[in-house]
């Protein structure tokens, strides 16, 4: 049986208003006592997922940024890895006089936008975790967990994931968190590989992990675990890469949860 469950936030383990519902929160804290080891891997930032960690209320690994940062139970950093300066120069460059894109960087403690987008509040009502603006004429390029750019038209974003593909290529990792969300890490960073390097510090290895996700920033998760399952509500670019994977319910159903419970804490 799997020894570690990890579990995107934003469209599988969060209700549709981004929060951690009672049902799942009482299953998670079970499977912990249980013995089980969860780990939150998402692209949202550390200081955030921190305090959504706190409201579970169980000891946890965090993959946060998509895999460029790692911190353990005791929020300890155990890995990290930046963008380049200089690419995220270029990045910033190539897209700061496009007005229908907001652009964002997060940095070890801080999550940094080109221009205030007060819709992004909704993701972050539970955790408090807020952005300040920077000037896309100097911006910071020292500690740079990813960059990422947000526009609702997922086609129009997908010319920036082809430019940046084309002219990056493997120096960096490019993927879609949400149809509106384009996030560029560094080259080799994913949650796949953030996985296997927490399973390996646990004693572990992918063959003890089952994970649920529902982004392009999780396929390499849901393909490095023993058992990668898809959520309903997932991109179809998702389900196309990875056709042999389960798909389960919606995240508005806690169908991570009802998994959960279902096929690790009901087994016999």
């Amino acid at each position: 049986m799997y020894k570690i469950v990890a579990s995107d936030l934003d469209g599988t383990l969060l209700t549709p208003d981004h929060k951690i519902a009672p049902y799942t929160r009482d299953v998670l804290q079970r499977l912990h006592n249980k013995g089980e080891h969860f780990v939150f891997a998402t692209g949202r930032h550390h200081i955030d997922v921190a305090s959504i960690r706190k409201n579970v209320g169980i000891p946890a690994f965090m993959i946060t940024s998509n895999g460029a940062r790692v911190h353990d139970a005791d929020d300890n950093l155990v890995f990290s890895r930046n963008v380049d300066p200089e690419l995220v120069a270029e990045l910033i460059k190539m897209v700061k006089d496009d007005e229908t894109v907001t652009i964002h960087i997060y940095r070890e403690n801080d999550w940094l936008l080109n221009r205030v987008d007060e819709e992004l509040a909704k993701y972050h009502k539970e955790s408090g975790f807020s952005f300040t603006e920077f000037d896309s004429e100097n911006p910071p390029l020292e500690d740079v967990a990813k960059v990422f750019f947000i526009r609702h038209d997922h086609d129009y974003l997908t010319n920036y994931e082809k430019t940046f593909t084309e002219k990056f290529g493997d120096q960096v990792s490019v993927a879609f968190s949400t149809p509106f969300c384009l996030e560029v890490m560094a080259a080799g960073v994913s949650k796949g590989e953030a996985l296997k390097a927490v399973a390996e510090l646990k004693g572990f290895s992918l063959d003890d992990c089952i994970a649920f996700g529902d982004g392009m920033n999780d396929v390499e998760m849901l393909s490095a675990a023993k058992k990668g399952l898809i959520m309903e509500t997932a991109h179809p670019r998702v389900k196309a890469t990875l056709p042999d994977n389960e798909v389960i319910g919606s995240h508005a159903d806690e169908a991570v949860a009802r998994y959960l419970e279902k096929h690790l804490l009901n087994v016999k």
